[in-house]
């Protein structure tokens, strides 16, 4: 693991360490204004909206996972209110989601621009984002999956948390009862499977732009691929936020998000359909 990649003193500053999680996360920003800027660019609506709709991400993405962090965590929150709200960790994809989605509609609604067009530029660069934002993830040892003997499994010594028996069993994982808490264990990559999965869509996203299609289509078709993805790998990843039997909250969150894009693909079709009688 290398979560830390060096530390300066710089002056004025201090002391400043610069994290492979932090790196990632302005790689992952960065990537994904470059495509939503040569998108828009390509749909004629500027390269000034990209930008402005980076901002509207950035701050409503971060308030929005503060909010789903502190709300998930409610126990902690109510013992630590200030330690949860401005500690580093937190930084939760589907409160993110949300929050950025919101934080994007409301700049759309200040310009003169088609919704349709602009949530189909950011469909891509969202997928291209998340996919490299989930190997910093990786980089720190953060959210890795179950125990697996699999030619997959790597173990997180240094991990947050390290992917010890009894870190394992805290999140509800099946671990032989005979292992001892300090154990080390190897577990699913399931930051690097994101990745993965991640990259794929973004490829079928970035063949399909082109596509003559109604304006939203592409976005509805992201909701769907993105859904289905986190849908699967939740059942690959140490979580101990059971919703409804053996479903997680982000499965929950997942069966949502895909009927909203089914809803929207679906919907804009008929449009076209009818248009073209």
């Amino acid at each position: 693991m290398y979560p830390e990649l060096f530390t300066l003193n710089l002056p004025l500053i201090g002391e400043f360490t610069l994290t492979s999680f932090g790196l990632l996360m302005a790689l992952a920003f960065l990537s994904g204004y470059m495509v939503l800027r040569a998108e828009t660019d390509r749909l004629g609506a500027g390269r000034d909206l990209a930008a402005d709709m980076l901002m509207g991400a950035l701050i409503g993405g971060i308030v929005g996972a503060k909010i789903y962090y502190v709300l998930l965590n409610w126990d902690r929150t109510v013992v630590d209110p200030l330690g949860m709200i401005f500690s580093r960790s937190g930084l939760v994809w589907y409160g993110g989601f949300l929050g950025g989605f919101l934080g994007v509609m409301w700049v759309l609604g200040r310009r003169p621009v088609a919704r349709g067009l602009a949530v189909d530029a950011v469909a891509p660069a969202l997928s291209l984002a998340y996919g490299i934002g989930r190997l910093g993830c990786f980089l720190v040892g953060d959210d890795y999956g179950r125990p697996t003997d699999s030619f997959a499994g790597m173990a997180f010594p240094n991990g947050l948390p390290p992917s010890t028996a009894g870190n394992l069993r805290r999140f509800g994982a099946e671990v032989d009862p005979a292992l001892p808490d300090a154990e080390v264990l190897a577990v699913h990559p399931t930051q690097l499977y994101e990745t993965g999965l991640s990259l794929i869509i973004f490829f079928i996203l970035w063949r399909l732009r082109r596509h003559p299609h109604v304006r939203g289509w592409l976005f509805g078709l992201w909701l769907a691929l993105a859904a289905t993805e986190r849908f699967i790998v939740e059942f690959f990843r140490a979580k101990d936020d059971q919703f409804l039997g053996s479903f997680t909250l982000a499965q929950a969150i997942s069966i949502v998000m895909f009927a909203a894009g089914v809803a929207v693909v679906v919907r804009l079709r008929r449009r076209a359909r009818e248009a073209a009688v």
